[in-house]
This record gives structure tokens, sequence and C-alpha cells, in this order.
């Protein structure tokens, strides 16, 4: 039996992971800031589905934080096939309204962490010539969006880059790029949505089905759906200029995810 390991797993994009890899069969590693949510989501899917959940506790914004789950996915006696880098969070508020230690938050959640547990996963998975990464990222990459879009644009050219460089190995690596997901994700940053069209939301399990289905055809970029798909192939031929000027109005803090 499988093992994939979730970060951000208690809610939103990794709980669906969680529930859609734990109804497929595999055992999971949970991780998240808080203990008592964990532990709950693991009793709850090991009794739906009978698999093996354990609950790794970590603060994806703190370097031990980081440094525990890298050492879970460095385990070669009981190692994880499949990791969903999922945490992510969004900051209120326009560039100068955010304080610098929030942004720099940001930045240690969705890059560093990103890139210090792919690695950490992506060597063990070589030695073995099998297994997958999926980060987290957001359609806000491709749009002028501020330090969330930037940290999101990030994630996308590490992930693609790396794919580039482990191809034949085994090894397969995909950036996930939704668009607005009906999550806590907003709710929690204190953000506001009455100003984003009911059509441009999208299901958190059918995002996750999209994803998977990406992650076995071998892609390396998953938007998973029609609507953005147009969005994004539309967003390439309107100058960048208008295009800011589109999202800022629509808010910085509404990055999608």
């Amino acid at each position: 039996m499988t093992t994939a390991l979730i970060t951000g797993s208690t809610a939103g994009i990794g709980a669906a992971f969680a529930r859609r890899l734990a109804a497929d069969g595999h055992d999971l590693v949970l991780v998240a800031r808080d203990t008592e949510r964990l532990r709950d989501q693991a009793t709850e899917l090991h009794d739906r589905h009978g698999i093996e959940a354990k609950v790794l506790t970590a603060d994806l914004s703190t370097d031990a934080g980081i440094e525990a789950v890298a050492a879970r996915l460095g385990e070669r006696r009981s190692p994880v096939d499949l990791l969903i880098n999922n945490a992510g969070f969004g900051n209120k508020g326009r560039f100068l309204d955010v304080s610098m230690a929030d942004e720099l938050t940001m930045l240690k959640v969705h890059c560093e962490a990103v890139l210090r547990l792919t690695s950490a996963a992506a060597e063990t998975m070589r030695e073995r010539k099998r297994g997958g990464v999926v980060n987290v990222a957001s359609v806000a990459a491709f749009v002028p969006r501020g330090t969330y879009g930037a940290s999101k644009a990030w994630v996308v050219q590490f992930t693609q880059g790396v794919a580039k460089d482990l191809a034949g190995s085994g090894v397969r690596m995909m950036a996930l790029c939704p668009g607005f997901v009906r999550t806590e994700f907003h709710q929690r940053a204190g953000m506001g949505t009455d100003s984003i069209p009911g059509w441009m939301w999208l299901d958190a399990d059918k995002v996750v089905a999209a994803a998977l289905a990406d992650l076995a055809r071998g892609k390396s970029l998953s938007i998973p759906d029609p609507r953005y798909k147009t969005l994004m192939g539309a967003a390439k031929l309107v100058p960048r200029g208008m295009l800011g000027g589109i999202t800022s109005r629509t808010g910085r803090k509404y990055g999608p995810q």
C-alpha cells in the first residue's frame, strides 16, 4: 500500500486530497498546525476507509516545522510515495498595507517550505525510481498579484523546472493551479468574496479529481477547469499593464486557492 503526505491537510484542497487518497486506499501522513483537528481527521479517515492515517503537527512557517516534515519524507523504511505540498495562506490588503513579517512568512511557507520538502521527497523517490509531488499553486501565478501571485509563480516555475531535471527518473512533478475554490482559505484570511461571480467558484473535490488525473497523465502543470484554462489563455493576449489594473480592482486580497 502506498503512502501520501499532505501539508495543510485539515481544510480546503488539502482535506479534499486526503478524502480522495484515503478512498483510493492510500495510507496518509497528515500535516498541519492543529493537533486536535489532525487527530479528528485521521480517526475519521481511518474509520471510513480502513487506511492508516498518521498525524504530524508542524508549522511550516518555522525551520523546526519544515525540518520535521523533511525528516519524515526522508525515511527509507516507510517511504512516502506521493507528496502534496498544499499548505498556504493569503494576506488581506495591498502591498505596504501588509507587514513585512507577514510577507516574509508567506515566502517561507509558499517557497522555502515547498523547495525543501520537494527536495527531501524527490531524493528518496528517485532512489526508488517512483513517486510523485504535487505543489499547489494558483492561477494567480499568471497575473500581477503582489506577493501572493509572485510566490505562486515561483512554485510553478520551480516545479516545471524540476520536472524537466527529473524526466526519466520515475518521479513525477506537477504544479496545480486552481482558481477560486470554496474552502476556508478566504474566511481564515478575513477576505470578503462578494465581488467574485458565482461561476468562478470551483469545488475542491472536483479540483483534486482533475489534478490526480493530470498527474497520472504525466502533466507538469494542471489548471483543473475548462473555464480557467480559457481565462488563462485569454490573459496571455491582454497587455500586462491592463491586466494589472484589472486584478488590482478585483483586489489583491482575493488570491485564488
